[in-house]
């Protein structure tokens, strides 16, 4: 049922400060790709350190997935936000500070720590915010933060880094989310019962639909056994962690791979390496629509993690005979691969209710784990052949692993059917 007269204020004042955090919170983890091309002469560090360095971020990242979710939901996510905001700012500013290479690692490990709830925080709040009909569209926008962030992050990254060094690259950086904790705290409100902002026929409505959802939709757990038993789980966390490897192999070596295609100044390598990042924005979209259509999520992710391999195989290929068509390709690379939105939208779709909440915390939390392996598989096979072709390979390797096994994934229906015949088979027995 469609409500065209009901106010829309959520829109307005949940999205926009939403985005803007977790825009904060890429930029934030994302700057020591940029950082690491003068880190690595003032620490001492090597290709293979550097990636780890860059990895253990998502090491870190993992432990507080599940936990960051309880407290939005059992406690608070304005309040477990607004904490996050504060802790992270620290982490990035002592960044800037590190002496040395275990320095580097633990402040990297703790920025992953702090910032590993948000995500699942954030779409706690958002589910309170947004019912079914809209979550989708809200999820969406608030997924764009992380191109955005990473064309925002590369022009002023290497503006900061063309005046002044790396150390004060991380200090700057570090500061907006320290600022933002104010805003947040003033702005968001864990539901529409507490926001003085909205109208009353917008808070009714909302209080009103989401009840209804919770009351219609009651779905099981399930236990971790279930999870790891279903099929589509095992196939779903193999494809996220191998598109984690790809494309954070690709985001956090990124100036690196631009800078292997051009021998540009600083400023015109960041700005080249906003080209990608805005190709993955409106990949997404794109992606997302055509996804919305036909509802065939299957292939809206097979398909685009497959040619997002192809087209980095290209861009390795033409290297230094045609330096515009392999930056071309490195970008169509990123704007196929950055199919995220899809991907979750097919998580909710193609797991059964008995498994969806665990079976999505486990992915998250796991596959995340490819986001350490990625920047530091790359990072030591630099080190050992002293050139970024094997790395990219690697890399090419892992998305046409993932593209190949998401298109073993069986829809809902399918497997439901599945499970129809084998209980009829049992029966029948």
């Amino acid at each position: 049922m469609d409500y065209p007269k009901i106010p829309s204020e959520r829109w307005k004042r949940i999205i926009p400060i939403a985005f803007l955090m977790y825009t904060i919170a890429f930029l934030d983890r994302n700057n020591i790709s940029f950082g690491l091309l003068g880190m690595e002469k003032d620490i001492g560090i090597g290709a293979t350190y550097a990636g780890l360095a860059a990895g253990v971020f998502f090491f870190g990242y993992m432990f507080l997935q599940v936990p960051g979710a309880l407290f939005a939901q059992k406690w608070s996510a304005k309040k477990y936000i607004t904490i996050s905001l504060l802790a992270w700012g620290v982490f990035s500013v002592a960044t800037g500070l590190v002496q040395n290479l275990t320095q580097l690692l633990i402040v990297r490990f703790l920025l992953g720590f702090v910032e590993g709830g948000v995500s699942p925080a954030t779409m706690i709040l958002l589910t309170k915010w947004f019912p079914l009909s809209e979550r989708s569209r809200a999820n969406a926008y608030w997924y764009l933060c992380i191109p955005v962030a990473s064309i925002v992050s590369a022009p002023l990254s290497g503006l900061i880094l063309t005046f002044l060094d790396w150390r004060w690259m991380f200090i700057i950086e570090g500061l907006p989310p320290i600022i933002l904790a104010v805003i947040w705290w003033y702005m968001i409100d864990d539901s529409p019962s507490e926001a003085k902002w909205i109208s009353k026929e917008e808070k009714e409505y909302l209080e009103t639909t989401l009840e209804r959802e919770r009351q219609e939709i009651k779905k099981s757990t399930g236990t971790l056994k279930d999870a790891i038993k279903n099929r589509n789980v095992i196939l779903l966390l193999l494809v996220f962690c191998f598109l984690q490897i790809g494309f954070y192999g690709i985001g956090l070596w990124l100036p690196r791979l631009i800078k292997s295609i051009v021998d540009g100044s600083m400023m015109q390598i960041s700005l080249l390496s906003a080209i990608p990042w805005i190709c993955a924005m409106f990949g997404s979209i794109i992606n997302s629509k055509i996804a919305d259509k036909k509802k065939d999520y299957k292939w809206n992710i097979a398909i685009p993690i497959l040619a997002g391999g192809i087209c980095l195989l290209l861009s390795v290929w033409m290297g230094d005979q045609n330096p515009i068509l392999s930056i071309t390709f490195l970008s169509l690379s990123l704007g196929f691969i950055f199919c995220y939105g899809v991907y979750w939208t097919a998580v909710t779709s193609y797991l059964t209710d008995s498994v969806l909440s665990v079976g999505m915390g486990t992915i998250n939390a796991v596959g995340n784990l490819g986001g350490f392996v990625g920047p530091y598989i790359v990072g030591y096979l630099i080190s050992t052949t002293g050139n970024f072709f094997v790395g990219e390979l690697f890399l090419i390797i892992s998305l046409l692993i993932s593209g190949s096994l998401a298109m073993l994934l069986k829809t809902r229906r399918n497997e439901n059917a599945n499970q129809m015949t084998e209980s009829n088979a049992q029966v029948g027995s």
